[in-house]
């Protein structure tokens, strides 16, 4: 029987359950923030109680941080900014696969914290996430060597060359749908490109991402990576419109994006923003088949509550095989086992806590008002019963003729799909195109032509044709319209979002000296 965290670091904490489990129940899991290299409470001594939103119960206590713990985070960051800047590009690369090791020794350990604290199940998501953390780490760390300039041919009498050079404190915010994998897709990139960081976790689901910072500290200097925990208003406000954070990177809601860019114009701050979606699935006639049902389920991210800004939410399936697709799809999902994040069986675990519970349900009640929608599965979840224990949520299909309804052009953020019928391949990509977002897309025919015609018309960052799986560490990942701006993932998103190009010119062609 292992504990999440060593106690010397974060006070007095219970064991952990089985296997590494948040899930004792005998005492709360107390964690601390990382400022400086020490762990902090916050200056007020306020915390917040972290939920288990499968049991809604306790699951632990952090500090609720505020602007003055801002203040100090980003001073220490500050401090220490100078001294890692100027440490050689591969020695700071071999910091990250330092933690990399590290953490996929322990990725069981944190694929059963983040389980615990978001409601993922543990078979279907939090594992896969727990590994793609220490991916992160070694991709990035792999990636030192290339912050590089260039030289420019100007003649025998100039040098002309540009570096990358970093940005200085960075300041981040990270949301509770995979707080581990976004934290790491900011943390990695920023630091080995030489910056120091300064990041908000979802104060929702914290617990994950404090453990990648204890990993973290354990081989950088202290003040290079600073992780706070506090409310958006009362935390993350303050570190946005900090006057010394040097770059933003923000990944969430498209309203709290906004507003992070109004605060970063203030001081013409560049800004890095993943926000959210209304993504197209688009079935044409040749594709009515088992496989493009799984990839349609996976593109919908239904194992993760749908709790996704890449979920595939407005299904258009052409009407020639409307009704057969979504008999196949509904006999699909409905075999999928909801339950405990933590039980091996278990496909779709639990949404993440009662506020956004209560919107889920909210949008299935107004689609089974609707007079021109059909339910075609699921519904409003049971108010007894084993699944009455926590926030959990049905899979749920509306069938509907229209694009324009509130369920098919607002992000949910939970299992509800909408499915429309469509016959003209220019209709439904005008359809498709009908939206403020523009985040992710998925095409689904064996006439690859077709295919990616639809795809290259389609107005979205990152299009997968008959697949619906995830992102791929290595492809520049973002949004265009209002699902954000820059991109993530790769080489080009590190030196994007982490690094600024200086250019240096130098006169080689120098008179002979005055005798």
């Amino acid at each position: 029987m292992t504990t999440l965290q060593s106690k010397d670091q974060f006070g007095a904490v219970g064991p952990s359950g089985e296997n590494g489990s948040a899930q004792s129940g005998s005492r709360l899991l107390r964690r601390r923030m990382l400022i400086g290299g020490e762990w902090c409470d916050a200056a007020s001594g306020q915390t917040i109680m972290v939920e288990n939103p499968a049991r809604k119960e306790a699951l632990g206590e952090v500090p609720r941080g505020a602007a003055v713990d801002v203040d100090r985070a980003v001073a220490a960051a500050g401090a220490a900014g100078a001294a890692w800047a100027r440490i050689a590009p591969r020695e700071r690369g071999r910091a990250c696969l330092a933690i990399a090791e590290v953490l996929e020794a322990r990725q069981e350990e944190l694929a059963r914290l983040i389980a615990s604290e978001t409601g993922n199940a543990i078979r279907t998501q939090a594992r896969g996430e727990a590994k793609w953390v220490a991916d992160v780490f070694r991709y990035f760390g792999g990636l030192a060597g290339e912050l590089k300039g260039m030289t420019l041919p100007l003649g025998e009498a100039m040098l002309s060359y540009t570096r990358r050079e970093p940005i200085g404190i960075v300041g981040a915010i990270v949301p509770w749908n995979a707080p581990a994998q976004l934290a790491s897709l900011k943390i990695a990139p920023a630091i080995c490109a030489g910056n120091t960081f300064v990041l908000k976790a979802a104060e929702d689901a914290p617990l994950a991402v404090l453990m990648i910072a204890e990993i973290c500290q354990a081989h950088l200097p202290p003040g290079v990576v600073n992780v706070l925990t506090g409310y958006g208003v009362e935390c993350g406000e303050p570190l946005a419109a900090h006057p010394q954070i040097r770059k933003l990177s923000f990944t969430g809601s498209t309203a709290v994006g906004k507003a992070i860019m109004r605060a970063a114009a203030d001081r013409v701050v560049p800004v890095s923003l993943e926000l959210g979606g209304k993504s197209p699935s688009i079935v044409f006639p040749d594709a009515d088949e088992d496989w493009v049902v799984e990839g349609v389920i996976a593109a919908m991210r239904f194992t993760r509550q749908s709790q996704s800004c890449t979920a595939g939410s407005r299904l258009f399936v052409h009407a020639d095989i409307f009704e057969t697709f979504l008999a196949k799809l509904v006999a699909r999902l409905e075999a999928l086992k909801i339950g405990d994040p933590l039980d091996e069986a278990t496909d779709i675990g639990a949404i993440i806590n009662e506020r956004q519970f209560k919107k889920v349900c909210g949008y299935i009640e107004e689609g089974l008002r609707r007079p021109d929608a059909r339910l075609v599965t699921g519904g409003l979840p049971p108010g007894e019963g084993p699944l009455a224990t926590g926030y959990f949520a049905i899979p749920t299909i509306f069938a509907a003729g229209s694009n324009d309804w509130r369920l098919a052009r607002e992000e949910i953020f939970g299992p509800v799909l909408v499915a429309i019928p469509w016959r003209d391949e220019a209709e439904v990509v005008r359809m498709a195109n009908a939206t403020h977002y523009g985040l992710a897309a998925y095409v689904w025919s064996r006439e690859i032509a077709r295919a990616l015609r639809t795809a290259h018309a389609v107005e979205a960052g990152w299009v997968q044709v008959n697949q619906g799986g995830g992102q791929v560490l290595g492809q520049p990942y973002g949004g265009v319209k209002q699902s954000g701006i820059g991109r993530e993932m790769s080489l080009e998103g590190m030196l994007d979002s982490f690094t600024v190009t200086k250019t240096v010119n130098v006169n080689i062609a120098l008179p002979p000296p005055v005798q």
